[in-house]
């Protein structure tokens, strides 16, 4: 036989035995999923955060930090609020919890107080309800209504306001947390926030506690 036609020989194996021998190479094991461990002894720690202190317990910078007011160990922020913005903070050691405040998808509405530049106009809040377009896409829909000038402790240092420029204070509700979130959107529509102080995060509130203090309140 010529060397050609040799090499031109199929197997004699039926079709179905070397599929079979080629899916068992390829079992792949079934992954194991990591579930969270239940906290013994869960805790929430509620926060006042003053203005120009750090959302992390450490600054190589030397800058205020929650460590510098805020003893409780192993506990983490649930979202974060910037260094210029106040108000309440959520720190726990439950993981869970934790998920359950950040992810948009559980819908945890956030309530902020916001002093804006001028006197939006019943359309501009309009726009805010509805969602407005942001350059990483459409924000949720929010609930925003005016509110009167809140109580509060005085800003150190205080806002910087333009005498011939009025200014509003509103209350605004989203789910969800992106980056400087409440400061841009208030910025689309033409009012840029001077002060923002988050008020709110589901059912726990600012309520008895001062600016720069904290509560510990044990599940």
């Amino acid at each position: 036989m010529p060397a050609n036609d040799k090499a031109k020989r199929f197997s004699t194996k039926p079709a179905f035995a070397r599929t079979a021998k080629k899916s068992t190479n390829n079992t792949r094991k079934p992954v194991k999923r990591t579930v969270k461990k239940t906290v013994e002894n869960p805790i929430i720690v509620l926060f006042n955060k003053p203005f120009d202190v750090l959302c992390q317990f450490t600054d190589e910078s030397g800058r205020q930090t929650l460590k510098d007011f805020i003893p409780v160990k192993d506990v983490y922020a649930a979202g974060r609020l910037d260094r210029d913005s106040e108000g309440l903070l959520l720190l726990t050691n439950d993981g869970k919890l934790q998920a359950q405040i950040t992810q948009p998808k559980k819908k945890t509405y956030k309530t902020y107080w916001a002093q804006v530049e001028g006197e939006p106009s019943e359309q501009a809040i309009k726009e805010l309800c509805q969602g407005v377009e942001l350059k990483d896409g459409m924000t949720l829909p929010a609930k925003v209504t005016v509110m009167s000038e809140p109580k509060v402790w005085e800003r150190i240092p205080p806002v910087r306001e333009r005498k011939s420029i009025p200014t509003t204070w509103l209350e605004i509700q989203i789910c969800e947390g992106r980056n400087r979130q409440v400061r841009r959107m208030t910025a689309h529509i033409g009012h840029p926030t001077l002060r923002l102080i988050r008020y709110k995060i589901g059912q726990w509130s600012l309520d008895d506690i001062d600016n720069g203090q904290y509560k510990t309140i044990a599940q």
